[in-house]
């Protein structure tokens, strides 16, 4: 599989998140450079960047691996969600565009048709698509890279269960898009804390070594 050299960070990244590179195993240079068709140079930058990320660390006597989070590390990102992604939908009711919100009502319209259907992996993939969505309409470039690989990470560790009613799911998101074209702020943080609560119940621990699945819910960089 040969990919542009700027592209090796994130054909990593995707991989460990995954599974292809399961928790705690070694990631050789040579290897990966095989592997992605590239030379060593760009596996050594992405390999420094995805520890910079939390993805990878180095060991004494075995090189790049990559990382094994604890339960801790892993709470502390649903956390991190808890706070972030109401913010982004805080911003976005303030700096949203038209653009924005016509993908977000496009959206709201197609999930809430898929959700009488009972289209689970339609879902799941306009569930992303709305989120990704939102947090661009927030205007934030700190806040869209900070939300995208708290996402990632998310997904690397977690597996996460359907919605037991997700008609119900759809009408919050559209709640949160009604709040946003009225610019209320608050509204739409609210609503919002109140969907990412009830959606981080349903988050397990995924076992070492399980593949992410259809259920990682993220939408990553294009190769």
């Amino acid at each position: 599989m040969r990919i542009p050299a700027h592209s090796v960070c994130t054909a990593i990244r995707d991989d460990i998140v995954a599974g292809v590179h399961p928790r705690g195993s070694r990631l050789t240079e040579d290897v990966l450079a095989r592997r992605y068709g590239v030379s060593r140079v760009p596996v050594r930058e992405a390999l420094r960047t995805l520890e910079a990320e939390g993805f990878v660390v180095t060991r004494r006597h075995a090189g790049a691996c990559v990382a094994e989070p604890t339960e801790q590390e892993a709470a502390d990102l649903l956390e991190m969600r808890l706070l972030l992604e109401p913010l982004g939908a805080a911003r976005a009711a303030q700096r949203r565009t038209e653009s924005h919100l016509k993908v977000l009502r496009g959206l709201v319209r197609l999930g809430r048709e898929r959700a009488e259907r009972g289209a689970g992996e339609e879902l799941r993939a306009l569930g992303a698509w709305f989120h990704e969505t939102l947090v661009q309409a927030s205007g934030s470039p700190a806040l869209i890279t900070a939300l995208t690989r708290l996402r990632l990470k998310i997904a690397w560790i977690y597996q996460v269960a359907a919605p037991a009613d997700p008609v119900a799911s759809w009408a919050e998101h559209a709640a949160v898009v009604d709040a946003v074209r009225r610019g209320d702020s608050e509204r739409a943080r609210a609503i919002a804390a109140l969907h990412v609560q009830r959606a981080v119940s349903r988050h397990r621990l995924r076992e070492p070594g399980a593949p992410a699945g259809p259920d990682a819910g993220v939408r990553t960089a294009r190769r």
